[in-house]
């Protein structure tokens, strides 16, 4: 058989080959002529954008969803949901169908956690958990946090990323840089960051070169480079906490334990107000 128009071709066979793509390629295709409407639309098409763990994943789900085919279920999972007992979310990314996740505080491992006196456990407003946890007061901050890598998206490089808020009455977060760290059998990255807010950063930066102009204006360049490097700093999200990247990783699909930390254990004066919500792991790439 010859075939001349993409009107010829079998809808099965249009789904597998649109199947090569993106989900928003996809719907692009829709978009473009209705004769991709059937293919793209078909679950034939969306179970291969699914991940092929779905079933199990969608039984750990707090509250079930309700879908007409598998192209509505994806997108319903495109939206974080709460899993294994409301502890971790769950979603797959829209634009390369990969599969991220969030733990939450209570899945990880904070130093001195359980002592009223250091932290407080505590309902936090626009929180997609029950529960988050608020640094009292201590000398030793530690936050520790793992997953296994088959239940990541294979082939893929993750990055981690500890979701936080700063208290009104935050100090001693940024008098000392705090050590950030991820660990995958033999790979290890380690670097510095500080608990602040880069627009806070940025404000100093304008301010010393303002002061670095009246002084010198020859060297406004150089200083102007120096205060642009914003990545060991928090970042604002779009759902109004801050992020921080803890470093990234290559997932290959076999089975090993990521071990992602932060910690500043080398200063001994006190520091307080950081309000932990989770550790978040997204695809890069």
């Amino acid at each position: 058989m010859v075939v001349t128009q993409l009107d010829d071709l079998p809808e099965d066979c249009l789904s597998h080959v649109i199947g090569f793509t993106s989900p928003r390629d996809a719907c692009r295709f829709m978009l473009a002529s209705t004769t991709f409407c059937n293919s793209v639309e078909s679950d034939l098409l969306w179970d291969k954008f699914l991940p092929h763990d779905y079933l199990n994943i969608i039984s750990k789900l707090v509250s079930p969803v309700k879908f007409s085919s598998k192209r509505d279920l994806f997108f319903q999972l495109s939206t974080p949901l709460l899993i294994d007992g409301g502890n971790k979310t769950f979603a797959i990314d829209k634009f390369t169908n990969k599969k991220c996740y969030m733990l939450s505080a209570r899945e990880l491992s904070i130093a001195w956690a359980n002592y009223p006196l250091y932290w407080c456990w505590k309902r936090l407003l626009q929180s997609r958990f029950l529960e988050g946890v608020e640094l009292i007061m201590v000398c030793w901050l530690e936050i520790q946090g793992t997953i296994n890598t088959r239940t990541l998206s294979p082939d893929t490089i993750y990055g981690a990323y500890l979701v936080v808020n700063l208290a009104g009455r935050a100090f001693g977060l940024d008098s000392l840089p705090s050590e950030v760290s991820i660990e995958v059998g033999n790979y290890r990255s380690r670097r510095n960051i500080y608990l602040r807010h880069n627009k806070q950063n940025k404000q100093e930066c304008e301010h010393i070169i303002d002061i670095r102009h009246k002084i010198d204006r020859s060297r406004l360049r150089s200083r102007s480079k120096v205060c642009e490097v914003e990545e060991c700093f928090l970042h604002e999200r779009k759902d109004g906490w801050l992020e921080v990247e803890l470093g990234e990783f290559y997932c290959d699909g076999k089975d090993r334990e990521v071990k992602m930390s932060l910690k500043e254990v080398k200063g001994e004066h006190l520091k307080g107000g950081l309000i932990v919500e989770g550790i978040e792991l997204r695809p890069k790439f």
